[in-house]
């Protein structure tokens, strides 16, 4: 049997095709000289990414999928282009000496041998890909020099940007755009940074990336480019790209390696262009448990008791980019379990947890907290996620399903653990139902950690920054009943925390300086991180 018959006859035992549509395609093959296989794409009876993942089947490959996939510009250099094209052959990562590389035909021997030698790699690792998958990167990666300035200079080369004889749309479509932006996503990821910061000035475009908390400037690009790359950005975000006067929000997913990259895109405008703001998030990386996010042991002991309880409610209070969220992932995960059930609303899900039912709030479908909360309550939950408290609609649902014996987790936006109590009061909320729904309050904030390899003094792995990831510093409110009667005596913030400090917890810049202390982290850091309080 031909290497060719075996793949119909794999695509009738799996049901993609009927012998109905294998006869009629081989009457398509007769009439015009096409193989089956395209024959039965051409009538539509299969795609080309059917037929691929039959074939890496069949082979025992795998089948990558390179849609919306990144690759490292400086990896495309192990695979010159002619010989990236003439075996349509492209590099996708590589691990230690052994680089991984999709093919249309992975086991294309003299394909193998060439690729081996020319990448001076040890070994090469095929997997199949679609002919139009591997056909993308070739004209997205190649053809174009590596760097930003290279591309720039391509692109007046190419007279890439000459709209008079196609539209904005055409352009953000060309080559050396698609691999500018290309290199901003992946280097933004190498660098570990948390968010892109596209912003148009007068004369010039300016990139900014947030790294460990801090903006860092890493590339201004001519003026002229700025309609084109933002354009290429609202294309990958499904916005509309005649729009520029309103703001607009949207998402772009993309592989890069092993990681699924679900990038949340925001565009404002100004008086200079559209400012577009972009949120990585990676959902292949690995959550931080309770132990990993800076907790002091005798904190950690206690915040452990307070997510074990069966009702109540934990709030984590913290401005934008404190890691909140991140904390309460670490909550939910380190509680966990078969025997619970556990469902969150969140704006939007950053991260999918096992076991855990997730969902995002959607306004236009009527999903908001408040109402989503109310639906979560008929789902038998044990443990409830609600992403923010924003009003008291929410507040009080949330109240109900902690007075009914169901645990549950939010956030708030205050400064500080005291400020959540008087929050709630301002929203409207009775302060006996308060004191009796809230079990604890945790305010946190990030302080950049110092790098493990210099320890402040600048390195290659720290980039002369002397830090890198970040740390929590904490603070801990629980109700006790001494803590619970000063709330409902509406005690103000600062009543509430002298009282708080007099039974034992330790304000946020307290548990910075006792990181200070041990060496995590500097004194500059936490003034900086708490600086809000003074």
């Amino acid at each position: 049997m031909t290497k060719k018959l075996g793949i119909i006859d794999l695509l009738l035992k799996q049901g993609l095709i009927t012998q109905e549509q294998a006869e009629k395609a081989k009457d398509e093959t007769k009439r015009t000289g096409l193989n089956l296989e395209k024959a039965l794409e051409k009538l539509g009876f299969i795609t080309e990414k059917d037929v691929a993942n039959v074939r890496a089947a069949n082979l025992g490959v795998p089948f990558m999928d390179l849609t919306d996939y990144l690759i490292d510009v400086e990896l495309v250099k192990l695979i010159p282009e002619a010989v990236a094209k003439k075996y349509k052959a492209v590099p996708l990562f590589k691990i230690g000496n052994s680089l991984t590389v999709a093919m249309t035909d992975p086991q294309n021997i003299m394909a193998l041998d060439q690729i081996r030698k020319v990448s001076k790699m040890d070994t090469i690792d095929p997997v199949l890909a679609t002919g139009d998958g591997i056909q993308k990167i070739l004209d997205s990666y190649y053809g174009v020099a590596g760097s930003v300035d290279e591309i720039i200079k391509a692109i007046d080369k190419e007279k890439v940007l000459d709209t008079r004889k196609k539209g904005l749309a055409e352009v953000a479509e060309e080559a050396p755009i698609i691999k500018l932006v290309n290199i901003l996503f992946m280097q933004a990821v190498k660098e570990r940074a948390s968010d892109i910061h596209i912003e148009p000035e007068e004369d010039i475009l300016r990139i900014r990336y947030r790294i460990d908390g801090i903006l860092h400037e890493v590339n201004d690009i001519p003026k002229k480019l700025q309609s084109a790359i933002i354009s290429r950005i609202k294309i990958l975000s499904k916005m509309d790209i005649a729009e520029n006067r309103k703001p607009q929000d949207g998402r772009i997913r993309l592989k890069l390696e092993s990681k699924d990259l679900d990038i949340r895109v925001s565009t404002f405008p100004t008086v200079h262009g559209e400012n577009v703001v972009m949120r990585l998030l990676d959902k292949s990386s690995v959550l931080l448990g309770l132990k990993e996010l800076g907790f002091s042991k005798k904190l950690l002991e206690t915040f452990d008791k307070l997510i074990h309880r069966s009702n109540g409610i934990i709030l984590v209070t913290g401005p934008t980019g404190s890691g909140k969220t991140t904390t309460l992932y670490a909550a939910l995960t380190a509680i966990n379990s078969m025997e619970k059930n556990i469902i969150t609303i969140e704006d939007p899900v950053e991260y999918e947890l096992p076991l855990i039912r997730q969902t995002p709030v959607n306004p236009k479908a009527g999903i908001t907290f408040a109402n989503g909360l109310r639906s979560i309550l008929r789902q038998d939950p044990d443990i409830i996620m609600v992403g923010e408290i924003r009003d008291k609609e929410t507040a009080d649902v949330a109240i109900q399903a902690a007075l009914t014996g169901h645990l549950v987790f939010s956030t708030l936006h205050t400064n500080d653990a005291s400020s959540a109590l008087t929050r709630l009061m301002d929203m409207g909320v009775e302060p006996f139902l308060i004191s009796s729904s809230i079990a604890g309050i945790l305010a946190q904030r990030l302080v950049r950690k110092l790098c493990d390899k210099c320890k402040g003094e600048g390195c290659k792995t720290c980039k002369d920054s002397g830090f890198t990831e970040r740390i929590g510093i904490f603070e801990l409110l629980v109700l006790d009943e001494k803590m619970k009667k000063i709330v409902n005596e509406k005690a103000s913030a600062d009543e509430i925390k002298k009282k708080a400090i007099a039974l034992g917890m330790k304000v946020l810049k307290e548990d910075g300086l006792g990181k200070v202390k041990d060496g995590l982290t500097t004194q500059e850091e936490v003034l900086r991180a708490t600086e809000v309080e003074e």
